[in-house]
């Protein structure tokens, strides 16, 4: 029989989905939980997960083994319900799938549910999907809406979206000029296929985008025509929530409107073609492009163009224009994100792993195959995986948001760990950051240079097992180099001194850039480390300007070895004492913040103090009381965020507030 420690519990929770249930029933001895289908219903209709049965979880994140006396009896209640169709609609789940195991020495059910593949979904409890269809969201389980259940309905019933004949089209709700530019592409790419000859109409029906429907004798355009071709009012008369939206943005951060945008606003087609001829355009403009000859003709192609028209074409072919949010392609100097509205029919897991596909759209994707766009046989995400490790860059971050529903990809143009990175980590830890194993010292560069890390990020960079992942990132924690935040599949990690990390928005990077080695020299370089330009004074020490400026976006240098000497002389009387009163330390702080913004870490190391007793007993509320000023007011949980006196206490105080830094 199986055996699970809970530390194996903890490690399965950052993972996978997983769900604990008591199912000691109401004498003790064991019973099938009530909640139990609903759970499965909502992993079968996610990404699937793992149900613990004989475990409990008070508080969040901690368990505990309680056992179950009599297992034969859940066992039974659990194939019992699984096969009964008026109790839930599809059994997905082989013997294999239901073990009986030890936890602590304590029986228990270990329950690993899978993805429901698209034809079995939607999974639901009842005798109706449209009243008993759950979600996996936020390690709950979430009865989904009628729109979710009839998308899930349709994907279920119809192997290709945009194969449905259209009533009531005709060539006239297409644009001629599309058509004639894709003609031509077609020309170009395959120059002796016979159907460059046909009329419009049957080249058409030959590429999919005329039809005939078989059962009613219907005939006409094909949804995947009138969006590959149409008119504008055409398409929104076929699918009213159809967008798509190309922005260039100038920061990195997204804090500027676009500069550059590209939508359905009625001054062009609007149709898919004209948008990926327009966007792939706008994207590769600015790339490097080395000089290359194939033949006697020079080849303008890199695997970044590459891997930006499969990622732009994936995007096209994969979407659910009957869902919510638009098509967004986002170009910023630093990154490339695509998003369109609908889940994928495969677990992302294998997509990135290549050889399986089923795509939504599948006439679109033969059209876009006929102009030498696109793949079929599952290779498009992997080989813009490989490609873009093949620049040494971050991996790419692919994932799917359940409400409303879309799938991101993220291809970011940064160094996977650039050497600020390690020279802030050598910085911080010294020897005991070389000392750590490969994996630990993987987490803690991403800690760096994304402002956390997390259990699924961790896995993008490193091959070590994600069993292995969660003991790596458990040690950091208990030596002190990280703590942690949320619970489960939720946790992320970051640094004692910093903030906890916010959630993201779509595309928005986690923290910024760093400068480049060459600006951290350059702001140190006048006299940083020259006491001649340091002036000691009994209530006041004037630091020199440490403030790089990337854009409009400020990023301080670390306090270097003089300076934060120099601190710690002004507050020896309180960094060497274990108590002192609330006042002495409230005016401790605002002293050695006057001159500079500084990090919880290093009022910490002045103050002989933890960061987290300064955040939460002084820190948090010298900002409400707006003693403290924040280095990014806009975003108080900031990870990079430091704080410094108010010119009004400055003022106060009797000392002139300090020059604005530039």
């Amino acid at each position: 029989m199986k055996e699970i420690s809970i530390e194996n519990i903890q490690a399965l929770a950052e993972d996978v989905e997983l769900e604990v249930k008591r199912a000691t029933g109401r004498d003790g001895k064991g019973e099938l939980p009530a909640s139990f289908f609903e759970t499965y219903s909502a992993m079968a209709n996610t990404s699937g997960g793992v149900i613990l049965l004989g475990i409990e979880e008070k508080p969040k994140g901690t368990f505990r083994a309680v056992g179950i006396p009599n297992v034969e009896k859940v066992l039974k209640a659990l194939w019992d319900g699984l096969n009964n169709p008026q109790r839930v609609s599809s059994n997905l789940l082989s013997d294999k799938m239901v073990m009986p195991v030890k936890v602590d020495g304590k029986p228990g059910i270990e329950v690993t549910v899978p993805p429901a593949p698209r034809s079995k979904k939607p999974v639901y409890i009842g005798e109706n999907p449209l009243t008993g269809t759950f979600q996996r969201r936020f390690e709950g389980d979430y009865k989904c809406d009628r729109e979710t259940v009839r998308r899930m309905l349709a994907d279920q019933a119809e192997e290709a979206r945009d194969a449905r004949v259209m009533r009531g089209y005709d060539l006239k709700d297409l644009d001629s000029e599309t058509i004639k530019a894709y003609r031509g592409m077609m020309r170009v790419t395959k120059p002796d296929h016979p159907w460059n000859s046909l009329d419009t109409k049957e080249f058409l029906t030959r590429i999919g985008g005329w039809g005939r429907n078989r059962d009613t004798g219907d005939e006409g355009l094909t949804l995947a025509g009138i969006f590959m071709f149409g008119k504008l009012p055409s398409i929104l008369d076929a699918a009213p929530n159809y967008i798509v939206d190309y922005q260039e943005q100038l920061e990195s951060r997204g804090k500027t409107r676009w500069i550059d945008r590209l939508t359905t606003d009625g001054t062009w087609s609007g149709n898919l073609f004209d948008f990926y001829r327009m966007t792939i355009q706008k994207l590769t403009t600015g790339l490097k492009v080395p000089f290359r000859l194939k033949g006697t003709q020079r080849r303008d192609d890199t695997p970044v163009h590459e891997a930006l028209r499969e990622a732009l074409v994936n995007a096209l072919i994969h979407a659910d224009f009957s869902g919510r949010v638009s098509i967004l392609v986002v170009k910023r100097p630093n990154m490339f994100g695509f998003r369109n509205p609908g889940t994928m029919r495969i677990p992302v897991e294998t997509a990135i792993s290549g050889g399986e596909s089923d795509c939504r759209n599948r006439r679109l994707q033969k059209m876009f195959q006929l102009v030498g766009l696109g793949e079929q046989a599952g290779s498009g995400i992997p080989k813009i995986y490989r490609n873009w490790k093949r620049q040494h860059w971050k991996p790419p971050d692919l994932r799917q948001r359940i409400d409303p529903e879309q799938t991101v990809l993220r291809l970011a143009m940064v160094d996977l760990f650039p050497d600020w990175v390690n020279e802030e980590l050598v910085r911080r830890f010294g020897d005991q950051f070389r000392a750590l194993p490969e994996v630990e010292r993987s987490a803690l560069a991403l800690t760096v240079a994304e402002g956390q890390v997390t259990h699924s990020r961790l896995k993008d960079v490193t091959e070590a097992h994600p069993h292995d992942l969660s003991k790596s990132l458990h040690e950091l924690v208990k030596d002190g180099f990280l703590i942690i935040g949320g619970a489960r599949r939720g946790a992320y990690y970051f640094f004692p001194d910093m903030p906890p990390p916010s959630q993201p928005e779509l595309f928005e990077d986690q923290v910024e850039s760093a400068p480049p080695k060459a600006e951290f020299q350059k702001a140190k370089k006048p006299g940083s480390q020259s006491t001649d330009t340091v002036h000691l004074e009994t209530d006041s020490v004037h630091l020199p300007p440490s403030t790089v400026h990337l854009g409009s976006s400020p990023v301080h240098l670390p306090l270097d070895s003089v300076q934060l000497e120099m601190l710690k002389n002004m507050v020896s009387d309180i960094s060497e004492k274990g108590k002192v009163t609330r006042e002495t330390m409230i005016t401790a702080l605002l002293k050695i913040c006057k001159d500079k913004f500084l990090s919880l870490r290093e009022m910490a190391e002045i103050l002989n103090r933890k960061s987290e007793t300064l955040r939460i007993h002084y820190v948090n509320q010298l900002v409400a009381d707006s003693k403290l000023v924040l280095l990014y007011p806009d975003k108080a949980r900031h990870p990079n965020q430091r704080y410094k006196t108010s010119e009004v206490m400055c003022a106060a105080s009797g000392t002139p507030p300090p020059a604005q830094e530039k």
